[in-house]
């Protein structure tokens, strides 16, 4: 793990927390959030309480939460300490083991989330109505909207075929998903968040509307050439997707040759507070 350590503020409180940006998640220092939650003063009781909730937890068979990674993250004596971290998911499972006033209007944001996923599986169109909810909120224009749910819809389609085509473990989607998205922008997924200063964030969720639209040219070139090659099996499918996005590479090479402007930038959605922060001078 790459060691890009820092504080998050929880209710005023310091909770420690560190960037993997190789698996590109957050982790949280699992004793702090006990600290918060169950309002101890004290560290050692805090790390007490942990104990007791890790035993009982064990004890339950619950493995989400026992099996925690551990990091080195600062004390409160400025050195390095092993320390029980969790991931988002871990650390959602952990709040519904402890009872306490403050960990309640998150539970009750679980249960909501749980029934609305209920909801969604049974009924589909919800979930589109709830993703368009979400976007206008967060001030997309119906013109951006529309895009990203057509891109959306385009990618469905190319992960229906690999499917059928042999593709089922969840890094083959990637790598393939990889080959497409190098092919036409010249960038990994990777290389293209940093581009744009994300890290959790949802790439598709920050791109342009000619991102979008070119993204979803490479997918759905990638989709008819695997189809017209009867593509099986991850190899053959990766140079149908190696051909996908060389179609939507040479699109946009001579769309940039007409207007003299880029198509992959580092253009964002980040709200204004962050990218503020993005271009503040580090501290030496």
């Amino acid at each position: 793990m790459n060691s890009d350590t820092s504080i998050k503020l929880f209710e005023s409180k310091k909770i420690r927390s560190h960037w993997d940006t190789e698996q590109e998640k957050w982790y949280f220092s699992i004793v702090d959030i006990v600290q918060v939650l169950t309002d101890q003063s004290d560290f050692q009781k805090a790390r007490n309480y942990w104990k007791v909730l890790k035993n009982r937890l064990t004890k339950e068979g619950n493995e989400t939460v026992t099996n925690c990674n551990r990091l080195k993250l600062v004390a409160e004596d400025g050195k390095l300490r092993e320390t029980d971290v969790a991931d988002a998911q871990q650390l959602l499972r952990l709040i519904q083991s402890i009872p306490s006033p403050k960990a309640e209007p998150f539970k009750q944001w679980l249960a909501k989330v749980g029934y609305e996923r209920m909801q969604e599986i049974s009924d589909p169109e919800q979930s589109l109505d709830r993703a368009r909810e979400n976007w206008q909120k967060l001030g997309r224009s119906e013109k951006w909207i529309q895009q990203r749910m057509t891109g959306q819809e385009t990618r469905n389609k190319l992960t229906d075929y690999w499917q059928d085509a042999g593709i089922k473990k969840q890094d083959e989607f990637a790598l393939l998903t990889n080959i497409i998205h190098q092919e036409w922008t010249g960038l990994s997924v990777k290389k293209h968040k940093e581009l744009k200063n994300l890290k959790s964030q949802n790439l598709r969720d920050h791109m342009t509307e000619a991102e979008l639209i070119f993204t979803a040219l490479a997918e759905l070139s990638t989709r008819q050439i695997a189809e017209s090659e009867k593509a099986k099996g991850l190899q053959k499918n990766a140079v149908a997707s190696k051909k996908g996005g060389a179609v939507a590479k040479n699109a946009r090479l001579e769309l940039e040759s007409k207007t003299g402007k880029s198509v992959v930038t580092g253009e964002n959605f980040l709200p204004l507070a962050e990218k503020k922060k993005e271009i503040e001078p580090k501290k030496k």
